[in-house]
């Protein structure tokens, strides 16, 4: 396991020592498959389980003395097998919280003694032992690059001598050889999924190919080159303007027997292009057309745009000399005058970069994928109307803006602690200081050798900061690196305002993505490896080190809105010390801590650590607290956590749905509604919830919510209401709260999540006869009908999943399906769809309207039968399912059983009994029923092995 660990697993780059294991799902993965060999090791090897290690396994245990019972000795703290080696040691030792031990025997009973604390101590175990093959076998057996060294080493003992104990190391070098190819291969289909591809790699590929081609037999490829020989400075070859999508260069590769072959090389991979001609592109770019998708790549329509030649100013295109230009052109606008500053002071010359954020990102290198919409990024700001009759205050900061540029380090303090006198939260003071030059002195200011000034400067931008152009504008001159500069400093309260001004500016992507490349990240983790909790009364110095940690996780916060910026937190161990954070009493701390956990409990990773860790029973507690911010994260946490099943029982077990129930009630704070109502529907998802949530009369509130609410909401409560519709009871409950009519009005809207659910709900309540009444006299069933029309995918299958009960439970559904003008013609059609749950859906409706003879009499006129049969060649199970029904019924009009058999339907339909659903087996069961009545499908279900099966 030594090549797993060192090669495939991840680990932690921050901290003391060597790092430690992140809490990833790959990680998650390996410590099962660890576990698993050595909880199964004694049972499946016992010989070798009796083999004592070269050296002990140590490190810090969790477990106490009381979990220790049978073939154990106990003496107040300390713990030792009854089992010892040759040498009279115990094989298993606990003495205070560290634990040695000797043998897999000891380490099996262990892991299973440990019970639901195995993985932390299977993880602490692999961070204290990085390699453990060397202590189980000796130095000899240690992972090495290259050869397989241990190996050899052992087979040439094993030839020499004739020794027992060596035969025992060979025997377990090569279980954990073989454990160890396991980990690799299994780690290999995730690190495939993630690893993307850069210039270096495909320049690596490119020059291998080379080598294999030109004139001759032995040759496979004619020749393969490159569209452009000009590189940039990240290594692309695509303009800047095609890199900001990914693509790092096009080949033209020409094979011996075929014409030649147009490549796009991207981040995403490698891409045929959809082009006809042989046209070798001299002196040409190609500009594609935006896909859509990485897999439309290869149906990228090509359009040549024609450049006289090889592009002289080339480098103009580089970000580097685009910023140049910027910045020269900006040169005329800056007012410091650096020469006027006292020696004294010990100013460093800072380059003011003053190049406007559009630019920044454009050019220069691959483009950063980010959870951030275009919206995240700088918006326009409008500038104040510029009016001859200024308030004082603007004149005022004008004043002692002359103090603040030219003075010794006391003037500029006066100056400093004057200009915070002004009411820094007023616009005009904010504008003020900008126009006059005053903003591009005070991040000069950052770079001083005087703390005191250092400070009073970032009291000022931590104001002003809130300021939309501030932000942009601080970003612009560089401010950012120095804030993170400062972040280095033994001065507590420094660190905590730079720290509060980068929360403040780092309010869009630029900015984040600048926090991150200069090393900011790690830096913001640092501030949280102080106290992490402590009473209720903190002393001074305890004081300073919560308060940095409150900075430090306000900052956080702000970043973690990036995808990038998320696994840099989690990378620099992050998650560890929130967790620790969680535990605080302090809801000014708690607040930022969990608002970041939030932003990043939409990453997998983050999930799985919040679940093992403890901290969903933490978020459930701080649910009850009396802070309505607070109350909102904690919810928020909760609404992406209970995605998975696991968290969803944490929060029913730590009593997390009562409070939840308890804070629907607060329907004035449209935010924690909003956050409430989604976490109600992410835990409905559990019928167990479900149930309590009944105890807890959560139904009859919600109905009460579906009414005068935001959009937000709506979509979370028409959820919930959905996931609720689990349990019978609670569909007679919503009708006699009367909760149809407004659900049934939801169908009308445009909020295509609120359509989704609201069709949902609709139809989960429709599985009562008495719901079904009145879903028909509003009207509703049309209104679902309707909304097959909708261009939205999902919109369309849960409207069609809809239907399906309301046909089932219509007085005379016939009929009424009969009066949806060009309604039968819609459903068949839509089974020309692209989307697997679309096709699934609407085969069911198929099923349930072709349950009435009249109504498969007209589908059949449709096109039904062929449209069917196209779909039979499927593998997705749910499809099957429904498909199989909807043949089977369809079977009962005319000719049709003939007709799929001419239309190849009956020997897919064979293959889906091998299906490991044993709904799709009772479908397809009665499709076949139905199919063998003609004599020529009974020959093709023969002829593919229907009688075996």
């Amino acid at each position: 396991m030594g090549a797993a660990l060192a090669r495939a697993a991840q680990w932690t780059a921050a901290g003391v020592g060597t790092g430690t294991l992140e809490i990833t799902p790959l990680n998650q993965s390996l410590l099962d498959q660890i576990i698993k060999f050595v909880e199964d090791f004694s049972a499946r090897h016992p010989q070798e389980a009796a083999f004592v290690f070269r050296e002990p396994l140590e490190w810090r245990t969790q477990l106490d003395c009381s979990v220790f019972g049978e073939g154990y000795e106990i003496n107040e703290a300390t713990v030792q097998s009854e089992a010892k080696g040759k040498d009279g040691q115990p094989l298993l030792l606990l003495t205070a919280s560290t634990l040695r031990v000797r043998s897999f025997d000891q380490l099996s009973r262990l892991l299973h003694t440990a019970m639901e604390k195995k993985l932390k101590e299977a993880r602490s175990c692999l961070e204290a032992n990085r390699d453990p093959i060397v202590k189980i076998l000796g130095h000899e057996y240690g992972t090495v690059e290259g050869e397989d060294m241990p190996i050899l080493h052992l087979l040439d003992k094993v030839k020499k001598d004739d020794d027992p104990e060596t035969e025992m190391k060979m025997k377990i070098f090569l279980l954990l050889h073989q454990l160890d190819l396991q980990l690799l291969n299994s780690s290999l289909k995730h690190m495939s999924q993630v690893v993307r591809l850069n210039p270096a790699a495909i320049n690596n590929e490119v020059t291998l190919l080379k080598n294999f081609s030109g004139e001759g037999e032995n040759t496979v490829l004619e020749s393969l080159e490159y569209t452009s020989d000009y590189t940039f400075s990240n290594g692309c070859r695509a303009p800047p303007w095609r890199q900001v999508h990914g693509e790092i260069c096009y080949l033209v590769i020409k094979p011996h027997d075929t014409d030649p072959l147009h490549i796009t090389c991207s981040t995403a991979g490698v891409f045929l292009n959809g082009v006809s001609n042989s046209k070798r592109f001299h002196g040409e770019y190609n500009f594609f057309k935006e896909p859509t998708s990485e897999k439309n790549y290869q149906h990228m329509e090509v359009v040549d745009a024609k450049v006289s030649g090889q592009p002289q100013n080339l480098d103009d295109f580089t970000e580097k000399n685009v910023c140049k230009k910027l910045k020269s052109s900006a040169a005329g606008r800056r007012s410091i005058d650096e020469k006027k500053l006292e020696p004294s002071m010990k100013w460093k010359n800072i380059k003011i970069s003053t190049s406007h954020s559009k630019t920044s990102g454009r050019f220069g290198g691959v483009s950063e994928s980010s959870s951030e919409s275009e919206s995240d990024e700088e918006q326009p700001v409008r500038h104040q109307e510029r009016h001859t009759d200024l308030p004082s205050e603007y004149w005022g900061i004008q004043k002692l803006a002359k103090f603040l540029k030219g003075g010794n380090p006391t003037a500029t303090l006066i100056a400093l602690c004057s200009m915070r006198d002004f009411n820094l939260a007023q616009e005009t003071c904010q504008l003020a200081i900008k126009d006059i030059g005053c903003l591009e002195v005070l991040i000069n200011l950052l770079d001083t050798e005087e703390i005191k000034c250092q400070i009073g400067s970032l009291k000022i931008l931590k104001e002003i900061s809130q300021n939309a152009l501030i932000r942009q504008t601080i970003a612009d001159l560089g401010g950012l690196e120095l804030m993170v500069k400062n972040l280095d400093s033994p001065d507590k309260e420094l660190k905590c305002l730079a720290a509060e001004t980068i929360a403040n500016v780092a309010r869009f992507k630029r900015a984040r993505r600048t926090i991150r490349q200069h090393g900011g990240i790690k830096k913001l983790v640092r501030l949280l490896e102080c106290v992490s909790e402590g009473p209720t009364t903190l002393t001074p110095s305890e004081a300073k080190d919560a308060e940095m940690a409150r900075c430090g996780a306000l900052a956080l916060w702000s970043c973690s809105k990036s995808t990038k910026n998320k696994a840099a937190i989690r990378k620099a161990g992050g998650i560890p010390l929130l967790a620790k954070w969680l535990k605080c009493s302090h809801a000014d701390i708690l607040t930022p801590v969990v608002g970041t956990l939030q932003e990043c409990a939409s990453e997998p990773s983050y999930r799985l650590a919040m679940r093992t860790e403890g901290m969903i029973e933490d978020i459930v507690k701080n649910l009850s607290r009396e802070h309505e911010e607070l109350q909102m994260h904690c919810a928020s946490a909760i609404f992406k956590c209970a995605e998975d099943r696991e968290t969803r029982d944490l929060v029913r077990q730590h009593g997390g749905l009562q409070p939840l129930c308890v804070l629907l009630g607060n329907s004035e704070n449209k935010q924690l509604l909003a956050a409430v109502t989604g976490a109600v529907w992410k835990c409905s998802i559990s019928g167990e919830n479900v149930s309590k949530f009944r105890e807890y009369e959560a139904v009859e509130v919600l109905v009460g919510l579906l009414t005068d609410q935001p959009e937000e909401v709506l979509v979370n409560v028409a959820g919930a209401l959905a996931e609720c519709c689990q349990e019978p009871i609670n569909r007679s409950v919503i009708c006699e709260c009367g909760g149809i009519p407004p659900l049934v009005k939801l169908l009308t809207g445009t909020n295509q999540a609120l359509l989704v659910n609201a069709t949902k709900a609709v139809g989960a309540c429709a599985m009562e006869p008495e719901n079904m009444m009145i879903i028909d006299q509003l009207d509703g069933v049309r209104l679902l009908w309707s909304l097959l029309k909708n261009p939205n995918p999902d919109v369309q299958a849960s409207a069609a999943w809809a239907i399906c009960p309301c046909i089932e439970n219509a007085k005379d559904s016939g009929e009424m399906v009969r009066s949806f003008v060009g309604g039968l013609e819609l459903v068949v059609n839509l089974l020309k769809s692209k989307d697997k749950e679309v096709l699934a859906s609407v085969c069911a409706v198929i099923g349930s309207i072709a349950k009435d003879e009249e109504n498969l009499a007209v589908i059949t006129d449709h096109g039904v039968i062929p449209l069917l049969s196209k779909l039979a060649n499927t593998n997705n199970d749910k499809l099957r399912h429904h498909l199989a029904e909807a043949i089977s019924h369809c079977c009962m009009w005319g000719s049709n059983r003939v007709s799929f058999g001419e239309n190849k339907a009956v020997a897919p339909l064979v293959r889906y009994l091998k299906s490991n659903d044993p709904a799709v087996h009772r479908a397809t069961a009665q499709a076949l029923y139905q199919l063998s009545e003609d004599p020529n499908n009974c020959v093709t279900m023969h002829e593919n092995g229907v009688v075996k099966v």
